[in-house]
């Protein structure tokens, strides 16, 4: 009867620490003006599989926690990017961005304008934007481009495709 005990305390134990070590907790930087930035924000963050989220506007500072086996930051990153809100790696398409309510609409890092033709870039061939595109898809070598992409916006010098 002792050692059952001792093995039903010991999983208690284990599942304990596992579901406290898994949860991850970040400050990511995201751009907003107002109260109702605050609540997309925030409700993007949840949807995206964070369990807490609280944005400051003061700050732009997002703290989040999350499981990470069920999300991660980048991930969040993406979902708050498109609802049109540009985080410290992600940018928002302008396009999102433009339909914001005008108290929303902050003022943005530079954000370049879509490739020409003439233009694209290779990312498929070293995994990273070396011209200004605003769609990863903007390079068009591979299909690869279209699974391997995390978002639709791709800053230069940031990796948009992996090989």
């Amino acid at each position: 009867m002792k050692t059952f005990q001792s093995f039903i305390l010991f999983l208690l134990i284990s599942l304990v620490s596992n579901s406290v070590l898994a949860q991850q907790s970040e400050t990511i930087k995201v751009w907003g003006n107002c109260g109702m930035c605050k609540k997309v924000i925030e409700t993007a963050a949840l949807k995206a599989g964070a369990t807490k989220a609280n944005w400051s506007e003061s700050t732009h500072d997002l703290q989040v926690s999350y499981k990470v086996k069920k999300t991660s930051a980048s991930k969040i990153q993406e979902a708050i990017a498109a609802a049109g809100y540009d985080t410290q790696d992600f940018t928002a398409p302008n396009d999102v961005y433009s339909k914001l309510h005008g108290c929303c609409q902050y003022e943005r890092k530079a954000v370049s304008s879509p490739a020409k033709d003439s233009d694209k870039m290779a990312c498929c061939d070293n995994g990273t934007c070396e011209k200004h595109a605003v769609n990863c898809t903007d390079c068009g070598k591979c299909e690869a481009v279209k699974s391997c992409c995390k978002s639709e916006t791709c800053q230069p010098g940031k990796q948009c495709c992996k090989k």
